[in-house]
């Protein structure tokens, strides 16, 4: 069976998350204790503990997620898990990607994607970016509503057929959102998060985190990537660079993502880290692919047994 690793972005994330992998593999909460002295705060505590307002803070959010992401990689290869044909991460998750494909360390990625959260997260002041969720329209016909706004609005994560999220200054995501509506959407839906994140809003944060990324020791994964950005997979250290840097201010192609694993050959994706949101996408995007996670241990054992057996 043929089958590849997908990675969850911003939005997967819940307290508790990877409490029944904790219990069963204590390599759980030994990464996030690395990770937390790695970036000065206790991830574990905040996982178990805080709460979602906490939880959902970008600088946050960004490197729990990571961490949660590599640890059951590091769980599914330690039981015999085989390598996929390919990967691809959403948003935050190309990171977790790069990281469990061997092209970024632990600690380098974990610097990155900390960094990356708080350069997003202060890049728009709060109230001045919106994001919404336009549900029941084609990515095309929202694209015309964004440029019928007159503003800052435009597409940042085509989703799946029918999904698509749009970003950009508030008022102009409001009128854009409206459009919207006006043109047949099921529903548009303001989405609560920190900055208007994946749009030419985000361009200035480009400048900050260049030398960041400059700095990591990035090679060519051992694992293919599929990028955010493009939907290819890049062949060198620079075109990785490359690719990040874009992915902050351009539109994360999903639909694009999936359908480029499937093109690879993978007839099953699964989804390392907490939640099922891409799983969910996957089987919107591509009918025919078998699509669920492994954050829990029934759930790895199942996968385990689906591409061993």
């Amino acid at each position: 069976m043929s089958f590849a690793f997908v990675f969850p972005g911003q939005g997967s994330q819940f307290p508790g998350m990877l409490a029944e992998a904790a219990e069963a593999h204590p390599s759980v909460r030994e990464r996030f204790r690395e990770a937390g002295e790695i970036i000065g705060r206790d991830l574990w505590r905040l996982i178990r503990q805080g709460s979602e307002a906490e939880l959902a803070s970008t600088e946050i959010t960004q490197p729990a997620l990571l961490t949660a992401s590599v640890a059951l990689w590091e769980i599914w290869r330690k039981l015999g898990g085989p390598r996929p044909l390919a990967m691809a991460g959403h948003s935050l998750g190309e990171y977790s990607a790069l990281v469990c494909g061997d092209a970024l360390s632990f600690a380098d990625g974990l610097r990155l994607v900390h960094l990356r959260g708080r350069l997003m997260q202060e890049a728009v002041p709060r109230g001045e970016g919106g994001m919404a969720a336009i549900l029941g329209l084609d990515a095309e016909a929202v694209e015309a509503c964004c440029a019928q706004a007159k503003g800052a609005a435009s597409a940042a994560n085509y989703n799946a057929p029918g999904q698509t999220v749009i970003a950009g200054a508030a008022d102009a995501v409001r009128r854009a959102a409206q459009l919207c509506l006006q043109a047949g959407a099921r529903r548009a839906m303001p989405l609560d998060v920190s900055g208007p994140f994946h749009c030419a809003l985000m361009a200035p944060v480009r400048e900050r985190f260049a030398s960041a990324l400059e700095a990591a020791a990035i090679r060519a994964p051992k694992i293919p990537v599929v990028h955010n950005v493009d939907a290819r997979v890049a062949d060198s250290a620079e075109a990785i660079r490359s690719k990040l840097l874009r992915q902050l201010a351009e539109p994360v192609r999903w639909v694009q993502c999936v359908e480029r694993l499937a093109d690879l050959g993978a007839t099953r994706l699964i989804e390392c880290g907490p939640g099922k949101v891409l799983s969910g996408l996957a089987r919107r995007i591509q009918g025919s692919l078998k699509a669920s996670g492994i954050d829990q241990p029934a759930a790895l054992a199942r996968q385990l047994e689906a591409v061993l057996g």
